[in-house]
């Protein structure tokens, strides 16, 4: 068994091969060598951002328990607390899905629709490298929500 830590080593590598300015192309074989390595570098820097910005709003949270004497202040504080909280929060989430899509990558299974089984678009992994669905099976899955919440 290969030592996972030389081939994650050896992946990195790889993927600073990539020129910066590669954009997947519609005429080449889908999710080769080169798309899979685009897409990896886009989630990883995507989450690599969402971390950072967590570690400065606990950093800013930890740093802004002062005592405001104005009560309307001191609200206004909260709210801004609160609403940074649920931001964050859904930005963990969003993590947890780079984490899904990076583990589809490995796998093998990134860019196919879980429905389907058929290719998701390059422009809709460009757009949103998160997604499971083709944007047909997406819109498939909102209308049946859409039914069942309006019962």
């Amino acid at each position: 068994m290969p030592d996972a830590g030389l081939e994650k080593g050896t992946r990195m590598k790889a993927e600073q091969f990539l020129p910066e300015d590669y954009r997947p192309a519609e005429d080449e074989p889908f999710m080769n060598d080169r798309q899979l390595k685009y897409f990896r570098r886009k989630l990883i820097d995507w989450r690599d951002d969402l971390l950072s910005g967590t570690r400065t709003t606990l950093e800013g949270l930890q740093d802004g328990t002062r005592a405001i004497p104005d009560v309307a202040d001191r609200a206004s504080e909260e709210t801004d607390r609160a609403l940074e909280l649920r931001t964050r929060d859904r930005q963990r989430k969003l993590v947890g899905k780079i984490e899904q899509a990076l583990r589809r990558i490995d796998e093998g299974e990134y860019g196919y629709c879980e429905v389907t089984g058929e290719p998701i678009s390059l422009k809709r992994l460009d757009a949103r490298p998160i997604a499971t669905m083709s944007l047909e099976a997406q819109e498939s899955h909102e209308r049946r929500e859409k039914v069942h919440r309006d019962d």
